[in-house]
């Protein structure tokens, strides 16, 4: 294990196995699978996945699905505005529910809303197996997985059972949040899944009466932590009442107000989450042209701690 470990390249602070996985854990047809993951709750993970996921369809005119992987509470039916259950084909696969243009899967289509999902570690595991390979997802370039919060089963299934492209990971600016944010860098770095960047969400809030910025989480915090572990900020997201609005409505912000500013720096998020996996492909490609310096070895060195 030691040995395999150390075929791994190193790339902005992780070792990634992207190209290199077993080709058993690809879902035929995808292309590449990206988790949105934050290690805290309550930063914006969802609502910067759904947006993510629009605007990489609307945007950048890419096929894209969005696996909803919070089992206990999955928040994709409403903000996606959608009240159905998925069909079965003959051949025993669910049919994603499309809308604005994305391929969408959860928990919520399966159990009435009302209804708490009360189950163990074993039963999550294979319902997130159920919900990833046991649907028909046609031919996508991407998919999105929102990830629910934390470093536990649900997360090293998904990096078990599925060819993982990269993680992109979201904090708000304050030191509380990126606790969590620096647990799950580290968590997707010890199974080999690159970090695509850092989304800080709620970076400030923007006066709607005088345009001044207030930061109330604090400024600065994602990219201290961002430069301190070799990785890059891919985005930044403000604080607006639209985005609350349009989750609570079902219309994403970049949908229902695709011209404003954070419309708009989604839509940048999305466009770096693509240029980041294009720069992995091409590394794949060239393996021995990976190196890295400074601060960049910062998770690498972790896995020589640990005998990896």
């Amino acid at each position: 294990m030691k040995n395999s470990f150390r075929i791994f390249t190193r790339l902005g602070g992780v070792r990634y196995y992207a190209a290199f996985g077993s080709k058993d854990l690809k879902i035929d047809g995808v292309k590449d699978v990206i988790a949105v993951a934050s290690g805290k709750g309550g930063v914006g993970k969802s609502t910067t996945a759904v947006n993510l996921a629009v605007a990489l369809a609307s945007k950048c005119q890419l096929k894209v699905g969005l696996l909803d992987a919070d089992v206990y509470g999955p928040s994709v039916p409403m903000m996606m505005k959608i009240d159905q259950k998925p069909e079965v084909t003959k051949d025993m696969k669910m049919v994603p529910i499309e809308n604005y243009g994305v391929k969408c899967m959860s928990m919520g289509f399966l159990v009435p809303s009302s209804s708490p999902v009360v189950w163990r570690g074993p039963m999550v595991m294979s319902a997130l197996r159920k919900m990833s390979r046991e649907v028909d997802w046609g031919n996508l370039d991407i998919l999105v997985i929102d990830m629910p919060p934390g470093t536990g089963d649900a997360q090293l299934t998904t990096t078990q059972t599925l060819q993982l492209s990269g993680a992109l990971i979201v904090s708000t600016p304050q030191d509380v949040a990126l606790i969590d944010a620096r647990k799950g860098i580290t968590m997707f770095s010890k199974v080999q899944v690159p970090i695509l960047g850092l989304v800080e969400n709620m970076s400030c809030f923007i006066c709607p009466h005088c345009s001044e910025p207030s930061f109330i989480f604090g400024k600065g915090g994602t990219h201290k932590t961002a430069a301190e572990m070799g990785l890059k900020v891919i985005g930044e997201i403000p604080i607006e009442m639209d985005i609350r609005k349009g989750s609570d409505d079902g219309v994403p912000v970049v949908i229902s107000a695709p011209d404003s500013i954070v419309s708009r720096a989604y839509g940048e998020v999305a466009v770096n989450v693509v240029n980041r996996l294009q720069e992995l492909a091409k590394e794949q490609e060239h393996p021995e042209s990976n190196s890295t310096s400074g601060g960049a070895c910062f998770l690498g060195d972790q896995f020589d701690e640990l005998g990896c």
